[in-house]
């Protein structure tokens, strides 16, 4: 009974506050309406959607048979691995399976039996999605814990990994790094890739079998140590640079790179008892869901998130179609207790359509801001019937029939609002078309060049020589980010203008400085152009490559140069380290603060406290060389004297 409520305690405080409702029917004045709110969903044990893979080929053992030993007792070795025989064989799925009756089944790799060559091994887990740690990553070993491992972790379904932490009974040995405790870390330092010796020296075989990487230790330096001031927690999580996503993985892989020697140096008349064996993994967590669900199912082999806010995709990563009159935000914890659920906003039509045809204005500041030659082209659709084509500056209009030919219509309008239209029958335009002089008979007619197949559309008079406006609606091939044309006679090509999205290019379809492109976005997708948000102090301009890395300044590192090398500290930059824990030591006593000094104890002083500090018999600093000579000013004085002597005639 007490080891349930003590688990019950254990699991209480992750499940409070978790954000589990996405929206409520609420009646306002205005009426009823969905009110949204952040959203996630709940912890679940992560092993039972995941997909191990172990590396290299062969080192599971049992192909051929081997019988191995154990550490308590190496020269009896009477068990056996066969994969062959399911009574003794040990693949990788019993790493994730129910273990009945406290029977424990295990995988195991192939023993040591190629000494001195490395016994190494890679196991890693994939979800094909993003999760997000709630709890403390636990592996299980059987007849001992590798005396060095790492963990590693990938953003991106394993095309890059990161490492996450270091695991050796000697850490400046295996990896040159000091060893330290999670639970000692610092609030500037939640997310820092540490080396731990706590998890991997010998203890016997029966008494430690577990490894952790510790998320409630981290968790914990800003919710207690009973975790139980969450609402410190999620205000860290959103304002802490890069803890969120130190949270959050697609992958996980653990290098296995020495097994367990029993406490010895490696014993080669026996190297049957050396080897890796993992009778469960346990990875606790939830989707990914950028804070827009509090569900996820299981679909088509997959995690998927059940998508709130207008939003869609597997992490909820986008705004649905029709829904994108802003850019896609993720949700945010804060405000407290509810937090924001930048919810994807409805537009007010589908992007580039209308009913009926609409007259566009052109002030005369249009016709000096546009070059000479080009001719300006709306390319929204309309229904499909003959419009009519006035003229400005006459009493005359010509309406375009279906053979394209003009016809000249008395009739009056306002000036400076013309309205164009096209043909049903009107085929779209064509780059390369040969050119052809068109002629209006009016009194301020002027001949403009325009593309044979358009001048069969529209006959047309301009207001000025400069700006031929004509409106088509016929989509420009701008993927959707723009739905106005120009055709530029001297270069007989027909560009698209004012791209949105962030987009540029004749046909948008490149993203503009200071944006990258959307992998996982078609080009016609709204959010086909991702802002870099590159650190302005740690970056040098605010570009980034194909794939969203920012270009560092000295001393800078990370995709957004918003982090700094583990040989810098941070302060409005990334300024090298005046001293630290692992090459720049503070010596005779001295701490390291910060990595900006040392503390010097009484008696010494320099930058790394290298320097002994003399104390005179009133307290005042002396030469801290004595013996090195008289001072400066002795010698002047005694000099001084000599020369006064030999004029007094002394």
């Amino acid at each position: 009974m007490l080891l349930l409520a003590s688990l019950l305690l254990h699991c209480l405080p992750l499940a409070m506050g978790d954000y589990d409702i996405c929206k409520s029917w609420v009646t306002t004045d205005e009426g009823p309406s969905w009110e949204f709110y952040a959203c996630q969903p709940k912890a679940m044990s992560m092993k039972d959607y995941v997909t191990v893979k172990v590396e290299p080929a062969g080192i599971t053992c049992g192909d051929p048979p081997e019988r191995f030993c154990t550490h308590e007792n190496p020269y009896l070795c009477s068990d056996e691995c066969d994969a062959s025989n399911p009574d003794l064989a040990h693949p990788p799925r019993l790493m994730f399976d129910k273990e009945d009756e406290g029977l424990a089944t295990y995988w195991q790799s192939v023993t040591w039996s190629r000494y001195p060559s490395p016994l190494e091994a890679n196991i890693t887990l994939s979800w094909n999605k993003s999760i997000e740690l709630t709890d403390d990553i636990v592996v299980t070993f059987e007849y001992g814990r590798p005396t060095i491992m790492m963990l590693e972790k990938s953003l991106d379904n394993g095309r890059t990994w990161h490492p996450y932490q270091y695991y050796a009974e000697d850490c400046m040995e295996a990896f040159n790094m000091p060893p330290r405790r999670v639970r000692d870390l610092s609030s500037t330092s939640a997310n820092r890739v540490v080396c731990t010796e706590e998890y991997s020296r010998w203890a016997g075989s029966k008494k430690e079998k577990h490894v952790r990487f510790e998320v409630r230790d981290r968790f914990a330096i800003f919710a207690g140590p009973d975790l139980r001031n969450l609402d410190n927690l999620y205000t860290r999580l959103e304002s802490a640079k890069g803890l969120k996503e130190f949270f959050t993985a697609t992958d996980l892989r653990m290098k296995l790179l020495r097994p367990a020697l029993g406490g010895t140096y490696v014993q080669r008349e026996n190297l049957y008892k050396y080897f890796y064996a993992i009778s469960n993994i346990e990875v606790t967590g939830r989707c990914k869901c950028n804070l827009h669900a509090n569900l996820c199912s299981y679909k088509e082999g997959g995690l998927q998130c059940e998508c709130e806010h207008n939003t869609t995709g597997q992490d909820c990563g986008k705004c649905k179609k029709n829904f994108r009159t802003r850019s896609w935000r993720a949700g945010s914890y804060l405000p407290l207790p509810n937090g924001s659920p930048n919810a994807c906003a409805a537009a007010g039509s589908a992007f580039g359509r209308i009913s009926r045809p609409q007259k566009v204005t052109i002030p005369k500041a249009t016709a000096t801001s546009v070059a000479p030659g080009v001719a300006i082209i709306n390319s929204t659709p309309t229904t499909p019937t003959t419009q009519a084509l006035t003229l400005p500056s006459t009493q005359q209009s010509t309406e375009v029939t279906p053979s394209g030919q003009p016809v000249t219509k008395a009739g009056g309008r306002t000036e400076g609002s013309p309205e164009w239209t096209r043909s049903s029958t009107a085929a779209p335009l064509q780059m390369g078309i040969p050119m052809l002089k068109v002629n209006t008979k009016t009194e301020a007619a002027t001949t403009v060049a325009v593309p044979a197949k358009i001048s069969k559309l529209f006959q047309l008079k301009p207001k000025s020589p400069q700006v031929v406006p004509i409106e088509v609606f016929k989509d420009c091939e701008c993927y959707g980010h723009s739905n106005r044309c120009s055709y530029i006679d001297f270069l007989n090509v027909v560009t698209c203008v004012s791209c949105k999205h962030n987009t540029r290019g004749q046909h948008c379809q490149h993203c503009r400085l200071g944006y990258y492109r959307n992998g996982s976005a078609e080009l016609d997708d709204e959010n086909v152009c991702i802002e870099c948000n590159c650190n302005q102090i740690g970056s040098i301009n605010d570009r980034c490559n194909e794939t969203g890395h920012c270009e560092c300044r000295e001393g800078a590192a990370g995709p957004k140069c918003d982090d700094c090398l583990p040989s810098h500290y941070w302060r409005q930059g990334c300024f090298p380290n005046v001293c630290d824990d692992e090459y720049l030591l503070c010596q005779n006593g001295g701490t390291c603060y910060q990595n900006q000094r040392c503390l010097c104890p009484s008696g010494y002083q320099g930058v790394l406290c290298d320097q002994p500090l003399c104390q005179g018999e009133e307290g005042q600093a002396c030469d801290p060389a004595p013996h090195a000579g008289p001072h400066l000013a002795a010698l002047l004085g005694s000099g001084l004297l000599l020369w006064l002597a030999g004029c007094l005639g002394y």
